[in-house]
């Protein structure tokens, strides 16, 4: 039978469920289980699709167009789970699909209620998750214990036991032991409330995870595991990473989490722990051959979490090259105010994210521009590609006031414009090309050649293409239509041939990427900008022969 595994967390959020339930889900599956992730969200909205990055960080993407929770991300690049749209439930879909079946009368005439109408649909999507296929599936609670929204879904999974048997489920929960510098000690207090809460609702945790700057004390411990009803081995300490989130497994293990995990639930069919190549990551993560440093120039700059997965990307690529990448979040709109020589000039790399809306867009053609005629690589995805055509189009093909209708509806030359399905599209959620689609690469090309293949399937999030009027126009002045869909209508990627790495496609390839199998158009883009910091460094010593 499917064993189920229920990660809650407490006292505040961003604790790090994700990463923490993430980095469970691949130490089980190196112990040879199989394993499924889930991520249940309590907010009301049917899905992050349209919700500003301000406010929930990156919309992660499924090949089946799913617009998710950033933490499938972290789901996905951990481990080999396959993740499709039953992975990710909101309140927003729980109540909508309670709704519906109310509205085609399948209650019978029955007053539909929280319970048992709402905790039965939340229970029916993780019970979806299980089957002969599966030994253990992993479900994220977002939200914090102690929170109103959280509470249908908390119910759900303390009924859920009953309906499975209690020897099927495992309770997990991420608390925070803070450290009080004027005190010089951790404080368990939180952690009790906290667990406290979770026991007044029905639950008894079975492990707690303590996220804590220093180390917990033996005392401590038992402290915590008398107060909370839980063995001192049940408390696992889990200070924080300064130098990477890929120790975090590491740091479980040397905890006993996957033993105690393996144990309580009975998993007799778990192999020895080989946590070898995970080591062999952190072994060229702090032992690099080559330094440098990338720009991102993107209009959520100053919100890590809006482009988390471009940035675990950079560094997959940098693990592969073995490098260590210094990243510049670079505000595009301080390029409208500052210029691209002055903030651009230090870097051996820039490249320009997605994003939607206006602001910010002139300062990402100027980047691109500073990149095209400085020779610096240059990586654009998905609005990145649309303004490097733009550029190009503007200063190269001669097209004066080149620019996408989605910014300029009377530009002289719309040289991206809408979809044409998305021509009669009204609602924004849910609705633009999403999901895994083929792309045929031209076999000269750079992508090709990162790529070593001519076929590949990227994902898309995007409502705006380029025009194939311009064409022909753009192909005359240099300019490689890479990589297209299959029958030649959609333009995927371009590049500038001449160029380094000129490279910027419509998909977004960071959502494929993985720490231990990093994107080839990543791993190209890093490839070439270490090809750029040892030619400055040759050109410096050349012009001051002291240096050497």
């Amino acid at each position: 039978m499917t064993k189920h595994i229920f990660v809650t967390g407490g006292v505040v959020s961003s604790l790090g469920k994700g990463l923490t339930s993430a980095s469970m889900g691949m130490l089980l599956e190196q112990r040879g289980l199989r394993v499924r992730m889930q991520k249940l969200d309590p907010y009301i909205n049917v899905d992050p699709g349209t919700m500003s990055p301000y406010q929930h960080g990156e919309v992660y993407v499924l090949d089946d167009g799913s617009e998710t929770d950033l933490d499938l991300g972290h789901y996905e690049r951990f481990t080999s789970s396959p993740l499709t749209r039953d992975c990710n439930y909101t309140t927003g879909q729980i109540y909508l699909s309670v709704i519906e079946k109310e509205r085609r009368g399948q209650f019978l005439g029955k007053t539909v209620q929280v319970i048992p109408h709402i905790t039965n649909e939340i229970k029916s999507v993780i019970k979806r998750m299980g089957g002969d296929d599966v030994d253990v599936v992993i479900t994220e609670i977002g939200g914090t214990v102690g929170d109103i929204e959280s509470l249908p879904f908390l119910e759900a999974i303390r009924q859920f036991s009953l309906d499975v048997g209690r020897e099927n489920c495992l309770y997990m929960h991420l608390t925070l032991v803070p450290y009080l510098k004027a005190a010089d000690e951790l404080k368990t207090k939180p952690t009790q409330h906290s667990v406290g809460q979770l026991r007044e609702i029905g639950i008894q945790p079975d492990i707690l995870v303590c996220r804590c700057e220093h180390s917990i004390s033996r005392e401590e411990r038992e402290k915590i595991a008398l107060f909370c009803n839980v063995h001192s081995d049940s408390v696992i300490e889990e200070k924080d990473k300064d130098f990477s989130i890929y120790e975090v497994p590491i740091s479980l293990v040397e905890n006993k989490l996957d033993e105690l995990v393996v144990n309580k639930l009975g998993l007799t069919s778990a192999k020895s722990l080989d946590i070898t190549p995970w080591t062999d990551l952190l072994h060229r993560l702090r032992n690099p051959r080559h330094e440098l440093s990338i720009a991102v120039v993107g209009k959520y700059a100053e919100h890590k979490d809006a482009y988390k997965s471009i940035y675990e990307a950079i560094d997959h690529a940098g693990i592969a090259a073995d490098a260590q990448i210094r990243v510049g979040r670079i505000q595009s709109a301080d390029i409208e105010r500052e210029g691209a020589e002055r903030l651009l000039s230090g870097f051996h790399g820039i490249l320009v994210p997605g994003g939607f809306g206006e602001r910010g867009i002139e300062g990402k053609v100027e980047a691109i521009k500073f990149a095209r005629q400085r020779g610096v690589p240059f990586l654009g995805i998905c609005l990145g590609m649309q303004c490097a055509v733009i550029e190009y189009g503007r200063n190269v093909v001669g097209l004066e006031g080149a620019h996408s209708t989605e910014f300029d509806k009377d530009s002289p030359h719309p040289v991206i414009c809408l979809l044409d399905e998305q021509r009669n599209v009204t609602e924004m959620g849910g609705t633009m090309r999403l999901g895994s689609h083929p792309t045929t690469l031209d076999r000269h090309s750079a992508s090709a050649k990162a790529y070593g293949c001519e076929d590949i399937h990227e994902r898309h999030r995007h409502r705006y293409e380029f025009n194939n009027q311009y064409r022909q126009q753009y192909e005359a002045n240099g300019m490689r239509f890479a990589g297209t869909s299959p029958d030649g209508a959609l333009v995927e990627i371009v590049e500038v041939p001449e160029h380094p790495w000129f490279v910027a496609a419509q998909f977004h390839p960071e959502f494929k990427s993985k720490p231990l199998q990093a994107h080839p158009l990543f791993k190209g883009f890093v490839n070439a900008a270490i090809v750029r910091r040892k030619q400055r460094v040759e050109s410096s010593e050349k012009a001051d022969p002291a240096k050497t």
